[in-house]
This record gives structure tokens, C-alpha cells and sequence, in this order.
């Protein structure tokens, strides 16, 4: 197939490196179209492990310098699968991650990994956001993104219209309660804003709020961080 550079409004998307594509391939391989690995890439456990996926999938298989240059932002990147996007659907039943106009690309590849790293595997995200299948996203999470459900909601109200009877934990600077106190009542929903302004004021009187400790060096976390510290909590305490 004929490639180009990401478009946010094209149809597929690309995993650009040997683990985030062999991950591509043992969690979504109905979306992956083709593979495409250099010509100077050994032949190691994560290419073979490519090849013989494909195989047994019947997913194409090509040696093209040129397009992985083409769409690769690393000069070391050996291997990247072609995949067609996809929708999914969160669980009712199960823990949820709320994103409030997330901004870095970085950030949310991170956000995914640490989400799958603790067990959660559902995450709504409320626009305007950052593009989840942006290829530095994928990257970001080291193919994470395709063991979680994620789902875009234009307005926080949608989601929890969609999604009610579930514990809200607001996460604010100035929130009402402590997270060493905090004891999840599942399913719960952590909730954080995007990365210049954090959440609104309002969401003070939006379920639970909660604050994380900080020394008075910093105004905040960096959002992964703060997420990661978050379920680490919860984690815990299970």
C-alpha cells in the first residue's frame, strides 16, 4: 500500500519499532494490514517472533528500507506494522482512567502504559485532546495501547450519562481528601485535567476530589506522574 506521513485523519496508523508491532500483533492482530521490517534488522527474537505471527495470521510481510523512513521519526527503527484504527468500548463494570483534554502526545503513550502496567484497561477521553493514535503516542507506551480500551467523549457530562453509578475521584491541587486516605469504591473513575490548567474548579463538587501531597517547589505533577502515583495507590490497597 502506498504510505505517508501520520495524518490524524486517515484511516490507519502505524507502530513503529519491533516490540510496540509484536505487541500490535498478539493483541490487535485483526487491524494489522502489513508489516514492514529493514533490511539491517537481525533476525532476534522480537523479528522472528513478527514472522511467525504473520505466518500464522496470514498478515503481509515486506522489506522496504524506503517506507520505514518514511514513516518512522528513528533512525533505529527495524520494524513497524500497519494497522487500521479502531473503536472500542469501555466496561461498565470495571475501573476507569479520565483524561480532561490531555495535550502530550508523550504523556498520554505514558498515561497508557502505566494503566496497563496496574490492571486498568479502560480509558475515556474527553475532547479536545491529543490524537491516542498519533505514532509517538504508540511509541510512548511501547505498544501498551493495544491492551487497553480507550473511547473519546466530547463533554464530560456524555461520559458520565454513559457510564453512571460508578465512584468519581476528581484529582485537583486543592481537592478535599488526602490519597494516602483514600480507599477506592469500585468501579471508580480517576479523573485529571490536561496538562497547562489541570481541572476546573468545578470538579471540587464532582464525586470525591482528592490531592496528592507536594512540597511547595513545583505548582503540580507532571499528569503521567500524577496518574502513576494515583494508581499506585489503588493498586495498593486492593
Amino acid at each position: 500500500m502506498k504510505l505517508q506521513k501520520y495524518k490524524k485523519g486517515s484511516g490507519y496508523s502505524y507502530s513503529q519499532g519491533v516490540f510496540p508491532t509484536v505487541e500490535l500483533l498478539l493483541n490487535r492482530p485483526e487491524s494489522a494490514l502489513e508489516i514492514i521490517i529493514h533490511s539491517k534488522a537481525d533476525a532476534n527474537e522480537g523479528i522472528l517472533k513478527i514472522k511467525d505471527i504473520c505466518k500464522k495470521k496470514n498478515i503481509p510481510v515486506c522489506i522496504n528500507d524506503r517506507q520505514i523512513k518514511l514513516i518512522s521519526a528513528k533512525d533505529n527503527c527495524y520494524a513497524a506494522g500497519i494497522f487500521k484504527k479502531y473503536e472500542s468500548e469501555l466496561d461498565k463494570k470495571t475501573d476507569h482512567v479520565v483524561l480532561v483534554n490531555p495535550e502530550n502526545s508523550g504523556n498520554l503513550g505514558t498515561i497508557i502504559r502505566t494503566m496497563a502496567g496496574f490492571g486498568i484497561t479502560d480509558l475515556a477521553v474527553i475532547r479536545p485532546a491529543v490524537d491516542i493514535f498519533e505514532p509517538s503516542v504508540i511509541r510512548a507506551s511501547m505498544g501498551s495501547i493495544f491492551k487497553i480500551n480507550c473511547r473519546y467523549f466530547d463533554k464530560f457530562g456524555s461520559y458520565t450519562g454513559a457510564f453512571n453509578n460508578r465512584t468519581l475521584y476528581p484529582f485537583l491541587t486543592d481537592g478535599k481528601n488526602a490519597i494516602a486516605a483514600l480507599i477506592p469504591e469500585a468501579p471508580f473513575s480517576f479523573i485529571f485535567g490536561g496538562e497547562s490548567s489541570g481541572l476546573p474548579k468545578e470538579f471540587l463538587h464532582t464525586g470525591k476530589s482528592v490531592f496528592i501531597p507536594q512540597s511547595k517547589n513545583i505548582d503540580s505533577f507532571n499528569l503521567s506522574i500524577a496518574v502513576g502515583i494515583a494508581l499506585y495507590a489503588a493498586f495498593s490497597k486492593r
